[in-house]
Formats: structure tokens, sequence, C-alpha cells
């Protein structure tokens, strides 16, 4: 057949796509006439409310004179600013996960004995089902490791005999088995497709019960296990960052959609799995290095502020990278000045870039940061400022630690499993109804008229 992006697509399907497609679009000014909020978001970005949560809050705006304006953005877990958790811990040297985790799923930091007995349980439930690698994991195993990982948690289902119990201790054991395996699941799939597909020698680690989820991550991944303390450390405030932001964020909001539907929990976080593995919700990391990538051939002088500039505005002009027209880590649907997650984070990520000799690089993201905005504001006519979000430093780390970008997404999933957890018992806790938006039908009646006449 021939070779081009629709090789396997045959001229009927074409033909079809197309009646599907113009049968699909609605007049954009019919979302203005209806009220509509596209997106649920109205003209200034602002989301539509849709409910109540106990879990997170984002804030972004600040009231001047009695006008809302933006400000430095700020994200909070429970009522606890996540800048100062995550000081908190590194300033005592200890890893936050698992801590962070206890926060949000019941509502109040631990004390120590608390936190040893939530570690211990974590640690007991690092197991997956005997012959499950080798019957699921190895066997068909996908390019896409997102995929994997819905598919694997969708087969957990068959093993566990309570699997429909939507009781609140029933799903809470299902989620902490679902934060403790999420790492195994999604590195063992990457490791499968590694070795049958690029002929990797395959090594298969079994976790260790007493280690923090993010020294876990390297030890299962690496083929030695080894990682330094600062490795660890970072990739543990990355998944502290990654782990909840709001109930209205599109794989939380699908988490509470579809527990509404009292449906089981496989299912429910299968689904918020697919929601995040879309590029514009869990892969924007990968653009991210990408676009460097492409950046670091293409600007001979990666101090000189004119040239770096100039490959921003042939980003903005479809001239580069992949011609989207975007700057990929930059800008965000609610922060505008700042972005607490990529603040709290750069930090650290200076430190890493040190200890791995990657100096420049690091000072060509910075440099980055500080003139996108610019060049965004000289281009576009915004309604707010913008600022790099989280992604635009996450992706980095990933590459200095090594880790192959197919894990990128799954290890916000790794992250984000604790937040998905949290909303969907806190769904289930309010008994609420099923949650059904309404839709405005806007086509006309029409009269039947027999195949015959037709």
């Amino acid at each position: 057949m021939e070779n081009n992006r629709y090789s396997d697509i045959t001229p009927d399907i074409l033909r079809l796509a197309k009646l599907s497609e113009e049968a699909g679009i609605i007049d954009s000014e019919l979302f203005t006439k209806y009220d509509v909020k596209r997106g649920l978001r109205d003209l200034n970005g602002k989301g539509v409310l849709a409910g109540l949560t106990h879990i997170s809050d984002v804030r972004a705006k600040e009231i001047v004179d009695g006008v809302e304006v933006p400000a430095h953005g700020r994200l909070f877990y429970r009522g606890y600013n996540v800048q100062d958790l995550v000081e908190g811990f590194t300033s005592e040297n200890r890893f936050g996960f698992e801590e962070t985790a206890y926060l949000l799923l019941f509502g109040s930091l631990p004390n120590k004995e608390e936190l040893r007995s939530f570690q211990t349980l974590l640690g007991s439930y690092r197991s997956l089902p005997t012959s499950f690698v080798r019957d699921i994991i190895m066997k068909a195993p996908s390019k896409d490791m997102m995929n994997t990982l819905a598919r694997s948690v969708l087969t957990l289902y068959s093993y566990d005999d309570r699997a429909d119990d939507t009781s609140i201790p029933n799903v809470l054991r299902q989620c902490l088995q679902l934060i403790a395996l999420f790492p195994m699941l999604s590195i063992y799939g990457y490791q499968a497709y590694s070795h049958y597909h690029d002929g990797n020698s395959l090594f298969i680690h079994q976790p260790l019960a007493e280690a923090s989820t993010a020294e876990n991550i390297l030890h299962i991944l690496r083929p030695d296990s080894a990682y330094s303390p600062l490795e660890a450390r970072i990739l543990d405030i990355a998944l502290v960052l990654h782990m909840e932001h709001g109930g209205g964020n599109n794989s939380s909001f699908t988490t509470h959609v579809v527990t509404s539907s009292l449906t089981d929990t496989y299912s429910t976080i299968a689904a918020a799995i697919g929601s995040l593995k879309g590029p514009r919700h869990g892969g924007a990391n990968i653009k991210v290095v990408q676009m460097f990538e492409e950046m670091k051939q293409t600007v001979k002088d990666w101090e000189d502020e004119e040239e770096v500039a100039g490959y921003l505005r042939k980003l903005l002009h479809k001239e580069a990278f992949d011609h989207a027209g975007l700057i990929y880590g930059v800008g965000h649907a609610i922060y505008s000045k700042s972005d607490p997650r990529a603040v709290s984070f750069k930090t650290f990520v200076e430190k890493l870039s040190v200890e791995k000799g990657l100096e420049k690089e690091f000072a060509l993201y910075s440099l980055v940061e500080r003139l996108a905005p610019e060049v965004i504001a000289e281009e576009r006519q915004m309604y707010k400022g913008v600022s790099v979000n989280v992604d635009f430093y996450s992706g980095f780390v990933y590459h200095m630690l090594g880790l192959p970008m197919e894990l990128y997404t799954p290890i916000f999933a790794m992250a984000r499993i604790v937040g998905w957890s949290a909303h969907r018992l806190e769904e289930l806790a309010n008994n609420g109804k099923i949650i059904r938006p309404a839709y405005k039908p806007i086509g006309e009646d029409k009269t039947y008229i027999s195949l015959k006449y037709r």
C-alpha cells in the first residue's frame, strides 16, 4: 500500500469521514448566542463551577481595589500551601510522596507513627498477582505505556473478588493497591516493549518494601538499580508537585464523572488514564524536551538572547519544530504570572543540572523562561500574562535522570493516581447524583422520507 498517513484508510472511509466531520461542525457564534462555555470555561479562561471539593485549591487571582487581577499562582493540598510542604520535607531531608498522599487521602498530615504505618501498608501492596507480569504485561506489549497501564489496570479487575464493591473501605483498599502498583505496571510494560521490539536485555527487579516510591521507580527501572540521593529526592518532589491539581483538571473531573455512575474502581481509573494520555493534558513535557532538542541544534549561541528570541518567534509563526504555533511548557489555563509548581521545582532542577554537568542546558531553559513571555506578548493579543508551567522543567528533569521518554506521562500518572483516588473517595462519600450536564440541540426537526423515495 502507499506509504502515507492514509495508507490503511480506504476511499470510502475518507468519504464517510468527511460527511461525519461536516455533520459535526457547530457554528462558533452559537456558543455565544446560547451562552455556552466551550470547554466549560468562559472567555477569560475561568472554569464553570461544577462541584465542591476539600482536596485541593488552585489560586491565581487576587482582589486589588475591588477588581480581580492576575496574581502569582498558589496550589493548596487540603489547605496546605504545596510550596510549604515541599520546603518542609526537603529541609528535613526526607521523602514527601507518602506523607502528601496520606494528607490528600485522609485530610490531615500524619504523625510519625501514622506515616510509618502508612508506608508499611503501601509497601505490602507492592506485589502483583502470580504470573501477572508474564501473562498480561509481557504478552502483546504496546508501544504506548499509557495504553499498557490502562490495560493492566482493567485486567486487575479480574483478580479482585470484590471488584464491584463501591463501599468506602473496599475502594480505599483498591486505590492504595493501585497507588503502590502503578510504578511496576508502567515500568515493566516499558521493559517488555523495549525487549521485544528494540532487542534490549530484559530485567525485572522486584520492588523494595521499605523504600520510597521515588526510590522504587529508579530501582525498578535501572539495570543496576543505582541512583544518587539527589536523583531520588528530585523525583520525589516531581511526584508531589504532580499529585493533584484541583477537581477541575480533565482527568480528575473524569474521575468524578465516571465515579458518579457507581462503576468499579478499575474502570474509573482506566478512564482517568485515558484522559491524562492526551497531549493537551499529560503529554506536554515530552513536547518540551523535543522542542529543546531542536532548539539546541538550531540556535548556534545559547547565550545570545536575540538568536533565542528569534527561534521562539519562529515557533509562534509555525516555522519551527512541529509547526503548531506553540512554545511548549509556556502558558496555563489558570496560572498567568507564575505556576507555583515550576517555582518550587526550579531550585532543585538547577542542583541536578550541576550534578549532571548540564549547567549550559539549564541556563538555556532559564533564558527561554524569561524570554518566552516577552515574545508571546509581542506576537499575540492576550487577556492575561503567561509564564512557564510545571511541564517546562519536568521533562528536563526526566531527561537528566535518563528516564525513557515513553515513561514521562506514566510518571505523571504514578503521581496523579493519588489525586484521582482522593476524588473518587470524595465523590462516593457524598453519594451525589450521576453527573450529567446538558447539551442544547441546535438541529431542525425533519420529516422522515421512505427509502424508496430517497
